[in-house]
């Protein structure tokens, strides 16, 4: 794949944008008013311009392209990088890195000998107008002697980072970099070979040898594209937009591509199997109506031990991701979709098991919020302060995943009705409705018009002011948001040149995926939210940039850079993609003509924004028993007239038990919808600060662009201060972060909480004391060793604790789990802390590195009510424990603390 800087999409994109400030068709395109036209490209109704590059339609079936991604064109030879001994990201603090000008004129350059630790910054000034030509081959040499030399004086080296690396623990230094091949994913860094330097000849200077800027990093895409498949079983569309219809088809072809032999979804071209969100937000966007028996193998696929699988997320999946919950929401619209009696009966109690384990596992009783990863934005640094390890991240309280879970709930609750669950069903939407309550009360932001992006932070959490876009949009749709609250959160979101962006403002240092990044398929969810706020404004260029890409790249690609509109230089990226497709799809049956499916009928609520006025038919669409044919004309959100079989329609309604072959005729009562968008350009918010506590004060350095500093203790903005130190009251317990805000109020993500707290406050008790010392050789323990925990060892674990007065504690382990890496896999340890015989909280224990096992950090706290004296705790395996992976459930446990918070 294609691995571009951001510095270098910044170039390119500005050259673009000035290369097509009036686009219009050329080389015999037809002269036409544009659908949708910005400074960045436009839309007709039979092609896309962006600039020099113009996709055409030549017939329903046919398009061709002349798009070249010019990524290649203008890479800069500015080379930022730092080592990595394991591939952890050890060399120096975050935001220090190595800089170095590969200006080569024979094809090669080669660095000075760089020693580990020490940063180098290349002072060469690089000439106007100077690239970095394609396949140079850049030679980087390091000296590792001062490592090699702790290792064999002391046994170990240590980092400025603060990492402790034992001889016997070295398994090689690695480079992490800006420009391909080199990437900034220290989470699988130690597994790219391609990354590792080498020292040959064993005298302590370590190389390695890259092709920068190689072309076929690009991947270029087709020139044309022909319709090869037979689509005529799937429902036909066609309009006066000959752009649309192809657009269409080549959605449907690309569907039949992404269905496996064994009839299950494959998830992209370079993405195989079945993933438990890709194909949820596929199936609720069209595959529910589309591949309805697809639909259900896939989503079969995803269950183990009748509870929905996690299977992807930070440190191990399940619960620190929790976002496989979309699965419900995703088998309720199958049968809304099919009526299928079996299905609603099977998948029902799949649901209620799943969720039954998460109100343990993963519902903070006192927000009344769902804890866990951002839904599909699981790699983190991606989006998350890079401070956050996995077990923060699990305690985290995310938009888009609360959005899900009450969903799921409200899933849960119709399905239970259906089956006269009367009870089950009670419950789950009491849990919905404070799901509902505590989004609206804890994630507002009143001062944006949006929700913030999640709850983060220890024992008190504070808000991340970002958009997230698919949270705000799962909140519109969903109806998390009231009317009027919709609006406003689709008129305030930000929005740039080529769509909406995962997230908003961008993190500084991170390469574009998430980050700097847009999703068709985001996109998509943004377009039915827009629909469903009645802007169209929104709708009509939220339509446009799903067209844009689509038509340009003449597939569904998964991604591409925010700052450019290309596909090249996010991390990863794929072809066929079937979330994408299905959005586009998605866009005629739920957008234009309006389909709301439910419980027992189809409701129609079609939105045609002005841009795309006209007639436009659907044919052979397949309605439970019913096959329905479409006709529509006109533009609006409202209905002048609705007839079935040449009939009038009292509701604008297809009943669930209707049979045959019918014709609905529509006609839009061209009213006005308008509706407002906020443009921005991509932004990048500060870096995070650093804060710690010393005599009295917390301190942090300057951040680079920062006008001022916000300061919280214990959830609550405490002061904003241009200095870059606070005195506090160390007395009490206190827990503060800090944010850097630039000239424009724009916030970086707040510092890792400084925890202050009096001695007298902070119990600790050693695990080794409450159950027998495992024999392992891992160190940095404290006290005499640690305790094993897993499914057949140590299943139950008592820890008596005295606490000097009454309070509110928070309960954590100090713990290491080796079992797998910190970004994927399923082995995270999870188990239950009791107090007496009394459930209190779940304590999850992160995957923190392959092998890791002398890696040692802190679990998820639980907040416990403890009056003076002694209590016993127990630290157990209960089946709502289990995790993904069903056998391996292991950790090691070094201490406990106790801690009074209030």
């Amino acid at each position: 794949m294609k691995r571009i800087s951001l510095k270098s999409n910044l170039l390119f994109s500005l050259l673009l944008l000035g290369a097509c400030q009036t686009p219009k068709p050329t080389d015999g395109g037809t002269e036409a008013t544009a659908l949708y036209q910005s400074d960045a490209y436009a839309v007709y109704p039979d092609s896309v311009v962006q600039g020099e590059y113009v996709a055409r339609v030549l017939s329903p079936t046919q398009l061709t392209s002349n798009y070249k991604s010019p990524a290649n064109e203008f890479v800069s030879p500015s080379i930022t990088f730092k080592f990595a001994i394991n591939g952890r990201d050890n060399e120096m603090k975050s935001g220090t890195d190595h800089h170095f000008n590969c200006l080569a004129s024979d094809g090669s350059c080669t660095t000075p000998v760089i020693t580990f630790g020490e940063q180098y910054v290349d002072q060469t000034e690089v000439p106007g107008g100077k690239y970095l030509g394609p396949n140079t081959k850049m030679t980087v040499r390091l000296d590792m002697r001062p490592v090699l030399e702790a290792f064999k004086k002391q046994g170990f080296y240590t980092t400025k980072t603060g990492d402790k690396i034992y001889k016997e623990d070295f398994r090689g230094v690695y480079i992490a970099g800006n420009a391909a091949p080199l990437n900034w994913d220290f989470d699988n860094l130690h597994r790219n070979e391609q990354a590792k330097l080498q020292d040959p000849d064993g005298d302590g200077i370590f190389e390695i040898t890259l092709t920068m800027n190689a072309p076929e990093d690009a991947k270029a895409t087709a020139t044309s594209w022909q319709m090869s498949k037979d689509v005529s079983a799937f429902p036909q569309y066609t309009s006066d937009y000959p752009l649309g219809d192809a657009l269409y088809n080549l959605a449907l072809e690309e569907m039949i591509n992404a269905v496996e032999p064994d009839s299950t979804f494959r998830t992209g071209k370079e993405w195989a199997g079945v993933w438990t969100r890709d194909i949820s937000y596929s199936i609720i966007l069209s595959m529910a109506q589309l591949q309805p028996q697809v639909s259900k193998y896939s989503l079969m696929r995803k269950v183990k031990n009748g509870h929905i699988i996690q299977d992807t997320g930070t440190g191990g999946a399940y619960p620190v991701s929790t976002d496989r919950m979309v699965w419900a929401v995703a088998a309720w619209e199958v049968y809304k979709a099919t009526g299928d009696k079996k299905w609603l009966q099977d998948t029902y109690q799949i649901i209620r098991n799943s969720l039954e384990a998460d109100y343990k596992n993963a519902y903070d009783p006192e927000s009344n919020l769902a804890q866990g990863e951002s839904s599909f934005l699981d790699w983190r640094e991606q989006t998350y302060p890079r401070w956050m390890q996995p077990a923060d991240i699990y305690e985290s309280e995310n938009l888009g995943t609360n959005a899900v879970h009450y969903q799921a709930n409200m899933a849960a609750a119709q399905m239970a009705d259906l089956l006269n669950d009367k009870e089950a069903a009670s419950v789950f939407r009491e849990k919905a409705d404070r799901i509902k309550e505590a989004m609206n009360k804890l994630l507002w932001q009143q001062d944006k018009g949006y929700y913030g992006q999640y709850l983060y932070g220890s024992n008190y959490k504070i808000l991340s002011p970002r958009a997230e876009a698919l949270g705000e949009a799962l909140s519109v749709i969903f109806g998390v948001a009231d009317a009027e609250r919709s609006k406003t959160i689709v008129a305030n979101t930000p929005v740039t040149d080529y769509g909406i962006p995962s997230i908003f403002p961008q993190i500084p240092g991170i390469p574009p995926y998430h980050n700097n990044g847009i999703w068709p398929f985001v996109q998509s969810y943004w377009s039915l939210a827009a629909a469903k706020a009645g802007n169209g404004k929104a709708l009509t260029e939220s339509i446009s940039a799903i067209y844009r890409p689509a038509a340009l790249f003449l597939t569904n690609k998964e991604n591409f850079v925010a700052t450019s509109g290309d596909y090249a230089g996010t991390q990863i990226n794929s072809s066929n993609m079937l979330w994408s497709l299905s959005g586009s799809l998605g866009m005629v049956y739920k957008v234009f003509f309006g389909m709301n499916f439910e419980a027992d009928k189809l409701v129609l609520k079609p939105f045609v924004p002005e841009a795309f006025k006209g007639t436009r038919k659907l044919t052979n669409f397949k309605y439970r028993n019913a096959v329905l044919n479409f006709e529509m004309s006109g533009f609006g959100n409202e209905i002048k007239s609705i007839t079935l079989d040449g009939k009038p329609m009292d509701k604008q309604e297809i009943p669930g038990n209707l049979t045959g072959t019918h014709t609905i005729n529509i006609e839009l009562a061209n009213n006005q919808t308008g509706g407002e968008v906020n443009h921005v350009e991509v932004y990048t918010s500060p870096e995070t600060p650093k804060a710690s506590f010393s005599q009295g004060k917390i301190t942090w350095p300057k951040v680079d662009g920062a006008t001022a500093y916000k300061v919280w203790k214990n959830g609550e903005e405490l002061q904003r201060t241009e200095s870059t130190s606070l005195a506090i009251d160390a007395n009490s317990y206190g827990e503060y972060m800090v944010a850097a805000l630039d000239k424009n109020n724009v916030q970086s993500f707040a510092s890792e909480p400084v925890v202050v707290v009096p001695d007298k406050y902070k119990l600790v008790y050693e695990m080794e004391k409450a159950a027998p010392k495992a024999n392992q050789p891992y160190r940095e323990f404290s006290g005499s060793g640690f305790v094993e925990i897993s499914k057949q060892k140590n299943r139950s674990v008592q820890v008596k604790v005295t606490v000097p007065e009454d309070g509110v504690y928070a309960v954590d382990f100090r713990y290491a789990n080796g079992n797998g890496p910190i970004n994927t896999e399923n082995k995270a340890a999870i188990r239950t802390l009791k107090k007496g015989g009394e459930f209190v909280g779940t304590i999850v224990l992160p995957q923190r590195g392959v092998d890791e096992w002398s890696n040692w950090g802190f679990t998820n706290s639980v907040e416990v009510p403890l009056q003076k004296g002694s209590h016993t705790f127990t630290l157990t395996f209960e089946p709502q424990n289990e995790n993904m992976h069903g056998e391996i459930n292991q950790a090691m446990v070094d201490f406990m603390r106790v801690i009074k918070i209030r």
